[in-house]
């Protein structure tokens, strides 16, 4: 089985986060555990690529660009 790297893991977050999450959705979609998870929103929260809105998390703009760049290296 591959192990994936930060840079999948974030793409994963921030698209299960485009329209809007909660952490249990963002959980199921990226296919992490509750303590990962809370590590890399945190991380992706200090890097302003994604944003809380009450109990819901956002991606940004610059979560946006990050995303579609992150998809042009996985070809």
């Amino acid at each position: 089985m591959k192990r994936r790297s930060r840079i999948d893991i974030s793409a994963e977050i921030l698209d299960a986060a485009m329209s809007g999450a909660n952490k249990t959705q963002i959980v199921y979609n990226a296919n992490l555990n509750f303590s990962i998870a809370k590590k890399y929103l945190e991380m992706l929260e200090k890097k302003e690529l994604i944003r809380k809105e009450g109990d819901r998390y956002v991606t940004t703009e610059k979560g946006k660009t990050f995303h579609d760049l992150a998809m042009i290296l996985k070809l």
